[in-house]
């Protein structure tokens, strides 16, 4: 019997191919920029290629990963490598760049009950987690046939090609504490009313 449980919360990520542009003449051999174990901040917009936005930061605080430590996928990484504080970047991340292709193997049917208590609350899109050897694994409930459920264990995004506006907002060294356990420290603005106060 499957090890399943409802899955709260689940922060997307994000990704990037080419054209750069930027504010001004960045002076990078005096700039910080972003590489290896720094903490960057950005603020960005994604949108599918025919313009759908599908994420984006607007209205909220900017998004903080530390470099180099798989919090973001990688293309993401890639493009933003050497931006410096001020500099926006626009890129388009291909599937292999970005989530990877889905995959056919990576779909199973299993049987209603190995869901448990939880069996009558299954709907189509519903996002759910089965416990394994590897940890906790994501998955989408796709179809649902009588008796018979259909979970989808590929990303969301997998197989999509996604395309980004991207602004540094700010760039740090990552402080000891944070390279150790990967956890980002963010210091709130002393006059910081939040996000959805009307004065950003």
């Amino acid at each position: 019997m499957l090890n399943i449980t409802t899955i709260k919360a689940l922060r997307k990520s994000h990704s990037i191919t080419h054209r750069v542009t930027s504010d001004g003449h960045c002076q990078r051999n005096m700039a910080e920029v972003i590489e290896q174990d720094k903490i960057a901040a950005v603020h960005y917009v994604g949108t599918y290629p025919d313009g759908e936005e599908f994420d984006s930061s607007k209205g909220k605080d900017p998004l903080h990963f530390l470099v180099g430590h798989q919090q973001m996928i990688s293309g993401f990484e890639e493009e933003m490598m050497g931006a410096a504080a001020g500099e926006k970047r626009e890129f388009t991340l291909t599937p292999d760049r970005a989530y990877g292709e889905r995959q056919e193997e990576a779909i199973q049917k299993v049987a209603k009950t190995d869901f448990g208590e939880n069996a009558d609350m299954l709907e189509v899109g519903m996002m759910m987690g089965a416990q394994t050897p590897q940890g906790m694994m994501p998955f989408t409930i796709s179809e649902i046939n009588g008796d018979e459920v259909t979970i989808d264990f590929n990303h969301q995004m997998a197989g999509k090609t996604l395309r980004f506006s991207v602004e540094v907002v700010g760039i740090r060294d990552a402080t000891p504490e944070e390279l150790a356990h990967g956890q980002i420290r963010v210091e709130p603005k002393s006059d910081d009313c939040g996000p959805s106060c009307g004065c950003n």
